[in-house]
């Protein structure tokens, strides 16, 4: 009889759903998530583990970017299976002697997890097997005011992650939220924005005859949407 080797099932939160609700020891104190965090934004990520030197360069990129994330409505909460004092050596470690990019004296001030038994991170699907069984990737949980999950990415532990990339897509689910637009590829803020497909033949026609948009056909059509505008619905007012 042919063997059937059992696999762990995967565990994965998609896009749409409500985030897993937990409660964590992170250096910043307990937390309750994600109801600590209604009314913002939120990037959930994980790191493999702590003293390692591309989580050490990701982290010094966050903390550095942690008030331009603020200014976009984001808070930033990170992941690791590391416990708490691990994470607090880690982080004094950045501050008092790793300097990377011009990044140097760097304190992280946003919250760390502890989740040594990998309870949060089996729940959000951070655990891959095949990848490794006992570090988390670099899982990305985009999490709106409402606790729901508007994106996912997912990095291998080889692989660190693009912040910019990380930025806009703050910027732009914002954004599509605000207009009721969609964004296209490569899509930055004063570039211009998808108009959603015609539901019946004469909203397509008025949309070819509408001279605000441009329809190089009934299904694809975009209008500007300025730089200015979109930033002053988005950011914070200072």
């Amino acid at each position: 009889m042919e063997q059937i080797q059992e696999q762990e099932i995967i565990s994965m939160p998609r896009i749409g759903d409500a985030a897993p609700e937990f409660k964590a020891v992170t250096t910043q104190g307990d937390i309750n998530f994600p109801s600590d965090y209604a009314g913002d934004w939120v990037i959930l990520f994980s790191h493999p583990a702590d003293f390692t030197p591309v989580c050490t360069s990701e982290f010094m990129t966050f903390a550095s970017m942690e008030n331009k994330f603020a200014e976009a409505n984001c808070k930033l909460v990170g992941l690791s299976i590391d416990g708490l004092y691990s994470h607090i050596a880690w982080l004094r470690t950045i501050k008092e002697k790793i300097e990377y990019k011009g990044m140097k004296n760097v304190e992280v001030n946003f919250p760390l997890i502890e989740d040594i038994t990998m309870d949060v991170a089996k729940k959000y699907g951070m655990i891959q097997p095949n990848e490794d069984s006992t570090k988390a990737v670099r899982a990305v949980f985009f999490i709106d005011p409402k606790g729901i999950i508007r994106a996912i990415i997912y990095y291998p532990l080889s692989l660190g992650r693009n912040f910019d990339e990380l930025y806009r897509v703050i910027i732009a689910l914002q954004t599509a939220d605000a207009f009721e637009v969609a964004t296209p590829a490569d899509w930055y803020p004063g570039d211009d924005v998808i108009i959603g497909p015609a539901g019946s033949c004469g909203t397509a026609k008025d949309r070819m005859e509408d001279s605000d948009i441009d329809c190089k056909d009934w299904f694809f059509c975009t209008k500007k949407l300025d730089k200015d505008l979109v930033l002053s619905k988005v950011l914070k007012k200072k």
